[in-house]
């Protein structure tokens, strides 16, 4: 049986193991935020021809031809396109590349 003093320790001990997991899973929560990816989407325009697009985006994300004439025809099917994932500023830069020549885009969290 324990004592009035162990019983107390026990209890103290439980409510320092709560706050510790309430920290941990808070920790857990504000990195998982920091990892999440950003998202750069392009959209369609009337303006740009589609060697204007493809060009510009080889030159901003360092994709290949194929990859840029691939995306250029989502951007015209859909009216939009995931042209970059990562972190925030890779996504800035490329968003800048694109933007030289004033694509319309969009950077997502």
């Amino acid at each position: 049986m324990l004592s009035h003093t162990q019983h107390i320790d026990t209890i103290v001990m439980s409510e320092v193991e709560v706050e510790e997991t309430t920290e941990t899973k808070t920790e857990e929560e504000v990195e998982e935020e920091i990892q999440t990816p950003w998202r750069l989407i392009l959209y369609d325009d009337d303006v740009h021809t589609f060697d204007e697009v493809i060009s510009q985006l080889m030159k901003a994300t360092g994709c290949s031809l194929s990859e840029a004439e691939d995306m250029t025809w989502k951007v015209h099917n859909d009216g939009k396109a995931l042209v970059h994932e990562g972190e925030f500023e890779e996504c800035l830069r490329i968003d800048s590349v694109l933007k030289e020549i004033q694509l319309v885009t969009e950077i997502k969290g």
